[in-house]
């Protein structure tokens, strides 16, 4: 494990993220179970308001992965300890999440934002296509300038679609939205070479690498009744986030204006850096596809604009469609000799597109009855394989 000495690292990862997802845990959300921290939530979204307009520098992005909808469901029903029955924590959850968005409603708009609950499942991002339409939805938000408050939808799951904690949600919308940085704010300073609570002589890590099995080795287990994770679930949450690019710092949710101090570059907490560039990462894990589910051959023109331009594929340059894919799929671009020019995620499914062929993008409404993005293959989504 790499302790790097200069402070390099954490300074240029999080002062040149212009979009971050900021995570934050039920023992923080709800002060130790006792209910709805209004003050904690209220400086949260203050420092966020002042991200998203850029003061003190360049306006970011924010998302906000927030637990406590059990925890404040179980305050409100007056129950002391955290039930086990499955009916018993989706009901919790029912209750709890009323409160928990308005909380977070109210203390934005005091600050001129407007939010936006999002309440997902692991079928929803498990699933291609509603993985892309809560894409879409998260990225038409962050436009708007309006911050998504995301927890997993407890009043729904089961056993076999649950996260099980934030943690790894936070990690999978780091990766849907394509962020720069996942910040998780806990009860700890952040990442000890072991509990600071029972070995007097744990070591405080300032930088590791993402994915580095030590860190896992010197996780402990969950610190908290009312919440679900600890440390162990946070260092495999950045392994996670690090696998499209994203790193991570685990910071004291209580250290005042920690996301302002950090998105100026002050080393605050423990700064997991990812391995891999944000690009690369999505790409490479589009190159590395063994299996396509079909292909699109496109004109001379397309080859050029997509070759050379680095454009997206337009429907227009569409000239034949093999195979059947889904929205979501990844999928061959070939030229007219049948070579694979290029790969990348369809926004159309093979039936769709054959209708899209040699037409231009502003048709696509008529001919499908909605449009759900002008280009075949975005140039984000779009891979060279024969360059």
């Amino acid at each position: 494990m790499t302790h790097p000495s200069s402070s390099e690292p954490v300074s240029t990862v999080l002062r040149d993220a212009k979009r971050i997802v900021v995570k934050v845990g039920s023992s923080l959300v709800t002060n130790e179970g006792r209910g709805l921290d209004e003050q904690a939530i209220g400086q949260w979204c203050r420092q966020l308001a002042a991200l998203v307009k850029g003061q003190g520098g360049q306006p970011r992005e924010v998302v906000m992965v927030s637990s406590g909808a059990i925890a404040e469901g179980m305050k409100r029903l007056g129950w002391a300890t955290r039930p086990t029955q499955l009916h018993e924590l989706q009901a919790a959850a029912a209750v709890g999440q009323m409160g928990l968005a308005q909380m977070y409603e109210t203390k934005l708009r005091e600050q001129g934002l407007g939010s936006a609950q999002v309440l997902l499942t692991h079928a929803d991002l498990a699933d291609r296509e509603r993985y892309l339409n809560a894409r879409s939805t998260l990225l038409t938000l962050l436009q708007l300038g309006v911050v998504p408050v995301i927890n997993e939808n407890d009043t729904v799951v089961n056993d076999e679609i649950k996260f099980g904690d934030n943690d790894t949600l936070g990690a999978l919308v780091a990766n849907l939205v394509d962020a720069d940085a996942l910040v998780i704010l806990t009860d700890q300073k952040g990442l000890y070479s072991a509990d600071p609570r029972k070995d007097p002589a744990a070591v405080f890590v300032s930088v590791a690498k993402a994915g580095d099995p030590a860190l896992e080795a010197m996780a402990g287990g969950a610190g908290s009744s009312i919440g679900r994770g600890g440390m162990i679930t946070k260092i495999l949450a950045a392994k996670r986030a690090a696998g499209s690019g994203a790193s991570t710092v685990i910071a004291w949710g209580r250290e005042p204006d920690a996301l302002l101090r950090l998105a100026a570059g002050e080393p605050i907490g423990t700064l997991l850096v990812a391995q891999t560039q944000k690009k690369q990462a999505r790409k490479q894990w589009m190159a590395d596809h063994l299996q396509l589910r079909g292909a699109v051959t496109v004109d001379d023109g397309a080859v050029a604009k997509v070759q050379t331009e680095g454009k997206s594929l337009l429907p227009i340059g569409m000239t034949a469609v093999e195979g059947d894919f889904s929205r979501g799929d990844v999928i061959a671009v070939r030229n007219s000799q049948g070579t694979e020019i290029a790969r990348g995620l369809a926004n159309y499914a093979s039936a769709e597109a054959r209708l899209l062929c040699r037409k231009a993008s502003a048709e696509i409404a008529s001919l499908l009855g909605y449009a759900a993005e002008p280009e075949m293959i975005h140039r984000d989504n779009l891979v060279l394989t024969n360059a």
